[in-house]
């Protein structure tokens, strides 16, 4: 049985006068899946995200978050959602832990459980050490990892995650996701991060949207995007072997699928729609010839987003 989805936008926009910010996006996230937005700054990322937090009102269109509706029931879906800006604001003057039990207070948790609940979360986010340590002389990094345990206070179902990385060294980036990937895993707990960042998002995503102008242009995960962008052209095949001659060439043309081959000497590049990469080392190794190599290599996200951003036909191959 599929998951229920814990975020669903339906045919939202957001229109300022006659600019649309969102121009009627759809998106459904699943229970536990790590969802990332991806897309240029001034894409609606965060408009959309202020939208699920019911802190800006849709022009046109249905939000539902935990099955509630943000523009009517706003405090509702707070309870629910933790929310990590791309600055987290702390009173300087207060250690981390101080900061968490005031939040924890905002949220009616009783002393008790604050206390022990910080105390966990402190350690899970690695600043024990730093506990009593005021959060004016704190880090970016430090000030990004207590906002994620300043956001796990109330239990959320949900963590929403706006360009939570900017700014923080690569080795403070990698401890973070491996943080957010821990707790979708282990708590169940549904991760919608938004970023520009495309390897961070690859890293730890099961799912990403490519988000520009307001327009949602195609969501899945790496694989599925690479089929729909690249289209005839999902796959590569790497290809060496001896001797390589002209009839081995044309044999490998033939093979259902395969759409392009490039030869250079002894090596094949194989440009294909499916991963053909048994029926290419059969045909080699029947014609007589030495297979050295064979290899498949797929469209990262990089490539993926930037086949967007340079504004080439998606139907052309390379």
């Amino acid at each position: 049985m599929a998951a229920p989805a814990v975020i669903e936008l339906k045919q939202i926009c957001k229109k300022y006068e006659d600019q649309y910010a969102v121009d009627h996006l759809s998106l459904s996230i699943k229970k536990g899946e790590i969802f990332g937005l991806l897309g240029p700054n001034g894409a609606g990322k965060t408009t959309t995200i202020l939208m699920m937090l019911g802190l800006s009102e849709p022009t046109s269109g249905s939000v539902r978050v935990c099955g509630i509706d943000p523009v009517r029931h706003p405090i509702e879906v707070k309870r629910k959602v933790g929310y990590l800006p791309d600055d987290v604001g702390f009173y300087h003057q207060m250690t981390g832990l101080e900061n968490l039990l005031y939040t924890a207070a905002l949220n009616g948790i009783p002393r008790e459980v604050a206390e022990k609940r910080a105390a966990d979360l402190l350690e899970k986010v690695n600043l024990t050490d730093a506990a009593n340590k005021k959060t004016g002389k704190y880090s970016r990094g430090m000030r990004q990892r207590l906002g994620l345990a300043d956001v796990l206070m109330k239990n959320p179902e949900v963590i929403i995650l706006d360009e939570p990385t900017l700014g923080i060294d690569p080795e403070g980036v990698r401890e973070f996701l491996q943080l957010i990937r821990d707790l979708s895993r282990k708590e169940g707990i549904t991760v919608l991060l938004s970023s520009h960042q495309l390897h961070q998002v690859q890293q730890i995503c099961d799912r990403v949207g490519i988000f520009v102008k307001g327009k949602l242009l195609a969501e899945g995960n790496t694989e599925s995007l690479a089929q729909k962008l690249f289209l005839q052209d999902a796959f590569v095949i790497h290809v060496i072997a001896s001797p390589l001659d002209e009839a081995l060439v044309k044999k490998i043309e033939g093979i259902p699928d395969v759409n392009k081959v490039e030869r250079t000497d002894n090596r094949l590049e194989v440009y294909c729609k499916t991963d053909v990469s048994a029926e290419i080392s059969r045909t080699v190794v029947e014609s007589g010839a030495s297979l050295a190599h064979i290899s498949r290599r797929d469209f990262g996200l990089d490539e993926i987003y930037h086949r967007y951003f340079e504004g080439r036909d998606p139907h052309e191959t390379r």
